[in-house]
Parts: C-alpha cells; structure tokens; sequence
C-alpha cells in the first residue's frame, strides 16, 4: 500500500509518500506564517490550503497513494460555512483571547466535573471550546453562518472530502468530548457552551479511512479522486505510533512548544496536565508543556543576539554558565493555567550582561522540564526505559534531559519526522 502522509503543524505542511512503511519520497515541506498579535494566535485558512496543495504537488508520484493519512496540531479550531469555507481564521493552541470565557465555563460546571467529563479544564484556547465559546459571543453574525466547527483534521476532510470528521484524539481537546470515557459528544458540555450538536463533526477512531477525495479536490490539490482518507489523529499521538504506544511509553517533542507525553492504560485527569485519546483503541495519552520551549530561544536569538550565526548561537547553548539572574519561562503563557502568566526577568543590576540573561533562560527550561516527569507520574506510575524525542529544537533536547532524574536504563532515541512516519505504521479501516 502506498501512503500519502500529511503532517500539519505551527510554521508547515510536510507531506510524503511511503510504500507499505518505508519511505517512497523525500519529504516535501511548504512553510506559512502564523500570526501573533497580542493574545491572538491565527493561521490563514487559505494559506495554509495553499501550502497544502503545493506540498502534495511537490511530491511527483502523488496520485498514486492509495491512502492518505493526516496529523495535525492541536487544537487548532475554525468553523465552516455549508460550502465547507472557512469563516473564521484557524485559531491555534497558543491563543488566549479566551480567558474570560475559561473562567465562565468552568464557574458553569465546576471545575472538579468538568475535569472528569472533559478530561482538561477549560484551558484559553488549548482547550478549543473556549475560542468557540469566544467567537459566540463576540462574533454572533459570523457564527450565524457556521455550519460545522472543528479543528485542522475537520478542515481538511471538509474541502478534500466533503465529510464532517473529527477523531477522538482531536475531539478531546474540543472541551465538548467525554474523553476519560470516550464516549461521544457531551450534552452538558456542549450546552455549557452554547454550540448546537448539529455544528460537531462525526468522531472516528484517527486509522478510519472514513471518506474520498471528492473530483473537484482532486483537480485543486493534485490528488485522485476516490483515494480514501483516514480521519487523522493529533502530531503526538503520530509519533507515538512509532513506538508501539504501550502504557508508560514517553515521548518529548522539542519544539516551539515543548511537550512531553505519555501513553496511559486509562485516563487519570490532573488540573496540569493535558489528557486526550490516543485516538486509536482504549488507551489514552497525558501531557505536560512549555508553551513556549524553543520558541523562548528563538527569541532570545533573534532579541538579543541577532549578530549572531545560529551555528555560533548554538555553541553558547551546549556551556552552563552561573547567574544570579532569573527567568519565567512563560513567553506564550501557559498552556494548562487559565490566568496567565507571563514571562519576566529579575535579579537584573546594570552589570548584567545578554549571556546572563540567555544562562538564566536556559536554566528555566531545563527545571521546568525536569519538574514535568514526577508531575506525569499521575497519570502513568512508571516510564519505559526509552524515551523517544523529536521536533526540530535539538539544543533543546540536550538542554530538557540535562537536569532529569538520573536513571541507568533510561536511553533517548531521536526519531526524525516521527508524526509522519508514525502515520505510515498505520493500517487503514
């Protein structure tokens, strides 16, 4: 069987075709912008449709994929009008327009309720039911248009197939799903707020191939009309499918936004950690981030060292320098708080010089990182020995392991385009 598989994060569509699990293609990857104004997080529907295309059209034996996989960032929420186009830009998980909203649902249900029904608090845009909830207020007349909402993989399937889809790993982070159980769309949740049942997609299992490539798709995007698409699942819950996913396996994503999860036999909801299906069977996946992990060092990069190679940027990452200087690591604020934080500086005197400042963000993430081993505890009493990394920050992944726990048997193996070739593991239903 030959796979198409299309992997859609923050900055990029990357696409590549395997044969029955080994890469047939080079990977093609088209980048877009995200936009960041204020506490609004956004992509440009139609861009990102563009780089779609034009990643799939990279790829010259295209058409011949029998299959076509997705995973995806989430949450990353839009809603649709009848035609299946956006009316909404695709709001990503690093807004947080939504905090007044956050706090109204959870006032609403109850935070220690909607923790066991949702499986998350409702968590300002990480928790895609509060942008909704944010779009229903404050944009009535665009959501009077909205015929569907839902998050990328939905978009997708809408304008390449027609259906309404969304899979369980996705729809645990709708806010709306009855994730701990999963057991489909939730009344109280959804009228909690305010979204008719009729606007939520049908939920698959993420190995579905739930629908085909309309003719009209397969003109715009270079594809075959008829090929099936599986329903997609979450960028992590991918990478996992590389590993086995057995419970207690981790997995650390070292990215703009740092995550660390771990595949759980049943789900055990904590106020900081972010619970979700795995998407495929009755396993599920606990997570703990750093909004902003590799992010925060290309700010410090491009704010204060910008005079600077990356090569030469780098090398100061690999020394541990002393400071009495101190770093809050909450550049994109946090992703499982609703009141956010924000980052800052101190400690600071007139004597304080950029590579302090750069020792003491250095620092911030290797502790925090470290912290976020015991807080997973919760959710899985123990870790396999191997612990798979991926993502493009690989300073970064030195700098998050330095300070962990010692543990003789634990290994870390770096899996590159783990999302994409964790779909091409994949056997389509």
């Amino acid at each position: 069987m030959i796979l198409l598989a299309i992997d859609l994060g923050s900055s990029s569509v990357k696409a590549r075709l395997f044969k029955n699990g080994r890469p047939l293609t080079e990977a093609a990857r088209v980048e877009y912008s995200t936009r960041h104004d204020g506490v609004r997080v956004e992509i440009e529907p139609q861009r990102l449709l563009g780089a779609v295309a034009k990643a799939i059209q990279t790829l010259s034996k295209g058409r011949r994929a029998d299959c076509i996989g997705l995973s995806v960032m989430s949450p990353a929420w839009v809603a649709m009008d009848r035609n299946g186009r956006a009316i909404t830009p695709i709001v990503t998980h690093q807004d947080r327009r939504s905090i007044d909203q956050a706090n109204e649902l959870e006032r609403r249900i109850g935070a220690a309720r909607c923790l066991r029904l949702a499986g998350n608090r409702p968590f300002p845009g990480g928790i895609s039911s509060t942008t909704c909830a944010w779009f229903l207020r404050n944009q009535k007349s665009v959501m009077a248009r909205a015929d569907l909402i839902g998050h990328l993989n939905t978009f997708l399937h809408r304008r390449l197939t027609g259906s309404r889809v969304i899979d369980t790993s996705n729809a645990s982070f709708t806010g709306l799903y009855l994730t701990c159980t999963q057991g489909g769309w939730s009344d109280e949740l959804c009228d909690a707020v305010g979204v008719s049942r009729s606007l939520l997609p049908e939920i698959f299992e993420s190995n579905v191939a739930a629908a085909k490539i309309t003719p009209q798709a397969a003109r715009s995007f270079g594809l075959t009309a008829g090929t099936p698409m599986m329903a997609g699942m979450v960028d992590t819950s991918a990478a996992l499918m590389l590993t086995g996913s057995r419970p207690g396996q981790l997995f650390h994503v070292c990215g703009s936004t740092d995550v660390l999860a771990v595949v759980c036999a049943r789900a055990r909801p904590h106020p900081q950690l972010l619970t979700r299906a795995l998407g495929i069977g009755c396993k599920w996946t606990a997570a703990a981030t750093i909004a902003a992990g590799g992010s925060s060092l290309d700010w410090m990069h491009s704010r204060f060292f910008r005079d600077l190679s990356d090569h030469r940027f780098h090398a100061l990452l690999a020394r541990r320098g002393r400071t009495s200087v101190h770093f809050e690591p909450y550049l994109a604020g946090e992703r499982t708080g609703i009141e956010q934080k924000q980052a800052s500086f101190s400690h600071l005197t007139l004597a304080t010089t950029r590579e302090e400042m750069l020792a003491a963000v250095i620092e911030s993430l290797a502790t925090a990182s470290a912290a976020r081993l015991e807080l997973l505890t919760h959710a899985h009493a123990r870790f396999l020995p191997t612990v798979y990394v991926s993502g493009g920050a690989g300073a970064l992944a030195d700098l998050s392991h330095r300070d962990w726990p010692r543990n003789p048997r634990r290994r870390f193996r770096y899996v590159d385009e783990a999302s994409l070739r964790g779909l091409a593991t994949l056997t389509p239903k």
